[in-house]
């Protein structure tokens, strides 16, 4: 019970703290946490990530089945994606924030690979970013689509949607997250203007440095 309690008051602070800066908007955004013995917890649907109720949070057994708190998010397939395709995934936050999001709408970006590597941080905190075909919000062939990723990468971004970043931790899947909002942020104020990138060589020295796939 200890560790559940923890994990309850440690996403409702997080989705404060991601609501408060403007990383997430209405009942938009959806968290959760992978429990030790094989379970989750996760945000209910329709709720604020600003006023996210820990006693409410919807909790799953090890095979997915709702035990308590309210309905979970809509999006809960996207997450359940995610955990079975990476093991060492401790946590996945979704977001609808709004570079990223203007980032997956712009027709012209590499679908392999969405931002240039413009910081050794992002590099280390989100690596490879695919973009995910548009699917209509609630249509679970998004969850194939995702699947499909998600063995290589633990982040991607969503076409006209949003990232969903996974980490090891809920704090490391929301640093990556929101360093993946940054760089888009970046990436947008820095469209008309001559850029200079990190070189494959810089890229790869890193990679080798902190040992990153």
């Amino acid at each position: 019970m200890h560790e559940i309690n923890r994990l309850r008051e440690e996403i409702c602070r997080t989705g404060q703290s991601l609501f408060e800066r403007g990383l997430t908007s209405g009942s938009t955004g959806n968290i959760s946490v992978r429990l030790s013995d094989g379970g989750w917890l996760m945000t209910p649907t329709n709720a604020s990530m600003g006023s996210l109720d820990p006693a409410r949070l919807s909790l799953f057994d090890a095979s997915g089945k709702l035990l308590s708190g309210d309905a979970p998010t809509k999006e809960a397939f996207l997450h359940f994606s995610m955990y079975g395709e990476r093991g060492d995934a401790g946590a996945v936050v979704h977001l609808h924030s709004s570079h990223a999001t203007a980032v997956s709408i712009l027709r012209d970006i590499d679908p392999e690979d969405v931002l240039p590597p413009l910081t050794a941080y992002y590099v280390m905190r989100v690596g490879r970013l695919p973009l995910v075909p548009y699917f209509a919000p609630g249509d679970t062939a998004l969850a194939d689509a995702v699947r499909s990723l998600a063995g290589r990468h633990h982040a991607m971004l969503l076409a006209n949607h949003g990232p969903v970043v996974a980490g090891t931790t809920l704090a490391n899947a929301q640093f990556a997250a929101e360093e993946l909002e940054e760089t888009a942020k970046l990436f947008l104020m820095l469209q008309h203007h001559a850029k200079r990138m990190l070189t494959a060589e810089q890229v790869d020295d890193l990679r080798k440095r902190f040992n990153l796939p």
